[in-house]
């Protein structure tokens, strides 16, 4: 019997008209960055944000550093973060020499407690930052009272949240600056790309002017200065317009995608429950209030010796199902440059330890599916 092929944790979605689109691109000459293509995904992509104005980036991690500028992060300055998340989460604040604030997680949605945000609060915070995990909106209410009480400003790390809402307000509308990643494992996918939001006029007309090099060129093509100059500190976060023309494409198909990846997460949220229920096993808890975007679905095994040997099963049944992010805090760089909030992370090295994502894209055919959940259930964690 032939081998079967090996099913892929994720792998982007071949939205139709992404080859016509680049090949416009390409034959325009308009390859650099805001083109027309920047301008169209710019336009499809503001009301998936809850309206606020967007500006296309090389990356998620650059849309983070760009928030760092434009809050002016100085030496010393500290911000609150989680310690379960990626580390380009971190590095933008420490490049501008903010000292890191870990912060537990919760044990259900993974994400930042916000019970334990206001006791990390010092004289020196200027920055809250949020991770959605999984597109699982954080609890936007109790964090924003504790920023406004204290005069910090919130980002939104929504890498995972392009479409998710909280108490029905779109994720990426509920902090003063968001980020957006188009990273080729997000549910959106350009290759490499992301987009920073401002819900701020003032920090969008600042923050046209740092993602040009600090220059006021984009003010130059619209005919508002006769000429450009050096205005402010900045660097080149400007994507290709080619890259853009990969953008449209999957933007245009966006309901189409995310229809598909909610049948899967939805499939394995129902068809696991009794393998779940006896195995002691748990998913990602998702509040009633917040609507997510299928980004991940993420299973707690009951110990970390059974996370390895559930990774190990699906492996050896051709599925690849990795673990996710090691803790910030007890890394060497996070150890020497940061601080751990009141009360430690215990619940963030817990999580990381069980934590593992099942195969979730929109290419992800019903014969696969069945294959992983026949894997899934064959499994049993040791007693």
């Amino acid at each position: 019997m032939a081998e079967r092929p090996t099913i892929p944790f994720t792998t982007p979605f071949p939205a139709p008209g992404e080859a016509k689109y680049v090949a416009e691109s390409l034959a325009s000459g308009l390859t650099s960055g805001d083109g027309p293509f920047t301008r169209q995904a710019t336009e499809l992509l503001e009301p998936l944000v809850g309206g606020g104005r967007c500006l296309l980036t090389t990356s998620c991690t650059h849309a983070l550093e760009m928030s760092a500028l434009l809050l002016d992060i100085q030496p010393g300055d500290e911000v609150i973060l989680p310690s379960f998340t990626f580390v380009s989460t971190v590095n933008a604040f420490v490049l501008r020499g903010a000292v890191p604030v870990f912060v537990d997680i919760r044990p259900d949605t993974f994400n930042l407690d916000e019970t334990l945000v206001e006791a990390a609060v010092t004289g020196r915070t200027r920055a809250i930052v949020v991770v959605h995990y999984g597109g699982v909106g954080c609890e936007m209410d109790v964090i924003g009272e504790v920023a406004r009480r204290h005069g910090i400003a919130v980002v939104e790390d929504n890498a995972h949240g392009l479409g998710g809402r909280y108490r029905g307000s779109a994720l990426g509308s509920l902090g003063v600056l968001a980020t957006q990643s188009f990273h080729a494992t997000k549910n959106i996918s350009c290759g490499e790309g992301g987009a920073l939001v401002s819900n701020d006029p003032v920090l969008f007309e600042r923050a046209e002017i740092i993602r040009e090099k600090g220059t006021n060129r984009s003010q130059f093509y619209r005919g508002m200065v006769d000429k450009y100059r050096w205005m402010d500190v900045g660097s080149s976060y400007l994507p290709s317009d080619v890259l853009a023309a990969l953008l449209v494409a999957q933007l245009e198909h966006f309901d189409a995608i995310q229809a598909r990846r909610h049948e899967i997460w939805s499939a394995y949220d129902r068809d696991l429950a009794d393998w779940r229920a006896a195995t002691g096993s748990v998913g990602q808890y998702v509040p009633e209030h917040c609507e997510h975007p299928a980004h991940v679905y993420a299973l707690l095994l009951p110990t970390a010796e059974d996370r390895t040997a559930f990774i190990e099963h699906l492996a050896a049944a051709g599925i690849v199902a990795p673990f996710h992010y090691v803790p910030l805090h007890d890394s060497p760089v996070g150890a020497r440059l940061g601080r751990v909030g009141e009360g430690g992370c215990e619940v963030t090295g817990d999580v990381s330890a069980r934590l593992v994502r099942l195969p979730l894209f929109a290419g992800l055919g019903d014969a696969d599916l069945g294959r992983v959940l026949e894997a899934i259930t064959a499994f049993a964690p040791s007693a």
